[in-house]
């Protein structure tokens, strides 16, 4: 029995399916281990979002040279579509799988060989046109929760983005599939579920059964199915985009018995001038609009937001009109990305680019912004009470959990808490930013 072991850069997406791919390996008879463990074979699967992406896949595949010379590594992933032939060349690697076959990685495996050191390796890549099955997925046993993908795929030609160069076009499960799904994943007593895809708002566009339907299902048709799934607590929305998050969406979340009240909406620029160079769907306005509705809605949900720093055409006035624009929006967290040249995109036509000295002062300026945006919202969940699933990281003695509102909470280690959702009273904030909660024995008795 040869044993394989992942590794996996990037996002929740990334994650279901390194998961899935690795048990489909293991039906065939392969043993996963951990990467340290002295693996026969390594599949690394890949971002490309940014340069720093690319550069974080070359030294994994260093750092497995050193625990196994002799080791078989293959690439999968949204680098190995974009970028085969380079990826090819990197030494140490002996496979290269595009979009189209990385789900054909426990197919192909037999017929890999190690390559000799200075010979490019083998490259199963696709055009990208071909990568039109849906292949579903699920992660299991990585984390307390399960990420379980809905939709892969992009139609949008945002300026900036090679997702759609990476992954093809918008393509989803149906339905029932994704609640059978949902079912499996119950039965292994996991508490909850996060919905993610590339633009899971765009559910039910290239169903696989979407020709059998007089009407295409549609995101809201997932949601209100999955909310009758028995076995899981909670059901969390990954990111979904601010012109497909609509009023009858965020009405049902509100008044859900398992969706909780927590929202990622991407953004990128607080200025419509900017938002038009990225050529993203909507205004700043609709923006705005969706917050509001949300808030109005559930007063305590919390709004993560992404936004894009130092695009080309990004002026100076033009940040700061993001940042006011942020500092002003009643949202909770952002993550913030450095905007980073990637090859066949459309931005790379739009001038003047913006320095690097400057790109990186704008993402600190936000990094601190984002700070105090997670520091007021965990200030006004003070006092309140709430419901925490417990996760089986612990450090020092304490393990932490979130709320349904996405606040971080820390409570004395107890075995009995793993992977339970309990009612506590959220009581402090503490030195390293996270909430204490009072009197956690009390709360493990009332349960």
């Amino acid at each position: 029995m040869k044993k394989v072991a992942f590794y996996t850069l990037g996002c929740k997406l990334n994650f279901s399916e390194t998961s899935t791919l690795a048990r489909l390996m293991e039906q065939q008879g392969y043993e996963r281990v951990e990467f340290n463990q002295q693996p026969d074979i390594f599949i690394i699967n890949t971002c490309s979002v940014t340069d720093n992406a690319d550069k974080k896949c070359r030294k994994i595949v260093r750092e497995a040279q050193k625990i196994n010379p002799d080791g078989y590594v293959a690439i999968v992933g949204c680098y190995a579509q974009l970028k085969p032939k380079e990826i090819s060349e990197i030494p140490g690697v002996d496979a290269v799988l595009g979009a189209a076959e990385k789900f054909r990685l426990h197919e192909l495996m037999p017929t890999f060989v190690k390559v000799p050191n200075g010979q490019p390796a083998q490259v199963f890549n696709s055009p990208i046109e071909t990568a039109i099955d849906y292949h579903a997925a699920y992660s299991l046993n990585d984390r307390t929760r399960t990420f379980l993908k809905v939709q892969d795929g992009c139609d949008y030609p945002c300026a900036y983005c090679t997702i759609p160069l990476a992954r093809g076009k918008s393509r989803s499960d149906t339905v029932a599939n994704v609640v059978r799904a949902a079912h499996e994943i119950a039965d292994r007593d996991v508490k909850e579920i996060v919905l993610t895809g590339v633009n899971i708002g765009d559910f039910g566009v290239g169903s696989g059964n979407s020709l059998l339907h007089q009407q295409p299902e549609t995101f809201l048709d997932l949601i209100q199915a999955l909310d009758e799934v028995t076995g899981i607590e909670r059901f969390r929305i990954s990111s979904i985009e601010p012109n497909l998050l609509t009023d009858d969406i965020i009405r049902f979340v509100a008044q859900s018995k398992r969706f909780v009240p927590h929202f990622h909406v991407p953004l990128q620029s607080g200025s419509n001038r900017v938002l038009g160079l990225m050529r993203r769907r909507y205004k700043r306005e609709l923006y705005t609009d969706r917050v509001q509705k949300i808030k109005q809605l559930m007063p305590h949900g919390c709004i993560g937001v992404d936004v894009i720093v130092g695009h080309p055409g990004e002026t100076e006035v033009e940040f700061k009109e993001t940042y006011q624009f942020l500092t002003e929006l009643p949202v909770s967290y952002l993550h913030v990305f450095t905007y980073s040249e990637r090859p066949n995109t459309s931005a790379l036509t739009i001038k003047p680019t913006v320095p690097g000295h400057i790109r990186a002062e704008r993402s600190k300026m936000l990094h601190i912004l984002s700070d105090k945006k997670r520091r007021a919202f965990y200030e006004s969940q003070v006092g309140r009470d709430a419901t925490v699933l417990f996760e089986e990281d612990v450090t020092d003695g304490f393990m932490q959990g979130f709320t349904e509102n996405y606040v971080r909470v820390v409570a004395k280690y107890d075995p009995l808490l793993i992977n339970e959702t309990l009612p506590v009273h959220l009581s402090v904030i503490n030195s390293d930013g996270l909430m204490e909660v009072s009197e956690p024995e009390a709360v493990l008795a009332i349960h």
